[in-house]
């Protein structure tokens, strides 16, 4: 095969065989294509589109591009969920738990925060010990013992992607629906899982922010995962608002602490609830979906999820003794709360603004060598629909970065659209696939 004429096949909108596709895949995993081609290769892609069966042929290509992990010995339907990420969004520390205490095997493989973001690894990396970089042999060894293991790509598991993504990342096309799908999907089928749970974001928090292209990269995914016979659900959920309360990597695991501990933190909760009702139902666990959530909320009332939590971070050499007693973690220099400037009702919000500021305050990284402050964040308290008043507390803010303070204080201001005319709160769960 020749590579040129590969990349003139898709540039002029022709569909690339399986074969074509894993020429192309290996031979870039190996460095026998240069970043030069493979770049245009991507462009071509991004500009002309993949069908279906191309799609799928290109996540073949780049999960078998290392190892597929056998989780055969381990009885039982293993399931895993996964999130195209937004602001707030803690629900994989609080569903993994859950879904393993009802008797499912949840093996997680998770990734770092992106952009404005929050990473579930960065969130785990925040208790002190817990390591996210076990090889496969421990990775196993977590999931026999407690029935859940959430941890980083490893070099062994799709190397291809690891290197597609840093090229689409300099070269314009991240914002490709099949190139995410295929992303996505090499890694999660790459796990070992017979089923998977897909929880993606739509509004101005989310990568897709449009409903339309959300609801595109849905059905590609489950698409996807029905060409490698994996059972699927996809649910389609809002980000046009901080999901919970608690932004930042610390107080993101408090917040979970607190529902796996029986707070009712509604938002977060519904959605939670509803992403491992669907595990326990795909797991065989329950009958459906919303007998699923119902044997969630048991595990929860029960203490039994908790505990698991515990078991797990104990296995993954986590201090627990912080998540029994989260008041000895060590506090921001500065704490500092922002009020609101009007009355109204809350009309909107801009959740890209909100997750910028966790990010200033030293939550994320503005850089690829900027190291997270794990303590720093904010507490944002309204929803889309509240009702305010002048002077009423909207958020709290702890960081070490004093120069910062005044910039984020307005920043959450300005995200915040107040109304005189009562709103109508958000849809948290738009569709299920």
């Amino acid at each position: 095969m020749n590579t040129v004429e590969l990349i003139r096949k898709k540039r002029n909108g022709n569909q690339l065989t399986e074969q074509e596709i894993q020429y192309l895949i290996t031979n870039f995993t190996n460095r026998k294509i240069p970043d030069y081609q493979f770049s245009a290769f991507l462009m071509a892609a991004f500009l002309k589109g993949m069908t279906k069966q191309e799609t799928a042929a290109l996540t073949k290509a780049m999960l078998y591009s290392g190892k597929v992990i056998d989780l055969s010995s381990i009885k039982g339907i293993k399931v895993d969920k996964h999130s195209t990420g937004g602001i707030g969004d803690k629900t994989s520390l609080i569903l993994s738990p859950i879904v393993a205490a009802a008797g499912i095997s949840v093996p997680m493989i998770s990734g770092r925060g992106l952009g404005h973001t929050g990473g579930t690894l960065d969130k785990l990396e925040a208790i002190p010990g817990f390591r996210t970089d076990l090889d496969l042999k421990r990775y196993k060894s977590v999931i026999k013992k407690c029935g859940a293991v959430l941890i980083g790509q490893t070099k062994e598991i799709a190397p291809a992607d690891k290197l597609i993504y840093s090229l689409r990342d300099v070269t314009a096309t991240v914002e490709s629906i099949p190139l995410i799908t295929a992303s996505i999907m090499s890694k999660k089928l790459a796990e070992g899982i017979d089923a998977l749970v897909l929880d993606v974001k739509t509004g101005s928090g989310a990568f897709m922010q449009k409903y339309e292209d959300s609801l595109a990269l849905a059905d590609s995914l489950v698409n996807t995962a029905k060409a490698f016979k994996k059972k699927v659900i996809a649910m389609i959920t809002d980000m046009n608002q901080p999901l919970g309360n608690y932004i930042g990597n610390w107080l993101e695991v408090y917040e979970s602490v607190k529902v796996l501990q029986g707070e009712k933190v509604s938002d977060l909760l519904e959605v939670t609830l509803n992403l491992s009702g669907a595990m326990i139902y795909l797991g065989g666990k329950a009958k459906s979906v919303k007998e699923g959530v119902e044997v969630s909320q048991v595990m929860i009332d029960s203490g039994k999820a908790f505990d698991k939590f515990l078991e797990m971070a104990k296995l993954q050499d986590g201090d627990i003794s912080y998540l029994k007693n989260p008041e000895k973690y060590p506090k921001s220099k500065i704490h500092l709360e922002v009020t609101a400037t009007k009355t109204g009702y809350i009309e909107s919000m801009n959740n890209f603004e909100i997750g910028m500021a966790s990010l200033e305050l030293g939550a994320g990284r503005m850089t690829m060598t900027d190291k997270i402050d794990p303590k720093a964040g904010i507490i944002f308290y309204p929803k889309i629909g509240d009702q305010i008043k002048k002077g009423q507390a909207i958020a709290e803010l702890f960081t070490d970065k004093k120069e910062k303070v005044e910039q984020v204080k307005q920043k959450l201001l300005n995200a915040v659209k107040v109304s005189q005319k009562k709103t109508q709160p958000v849809k948290l769960i738009h569709k299920v696939i």
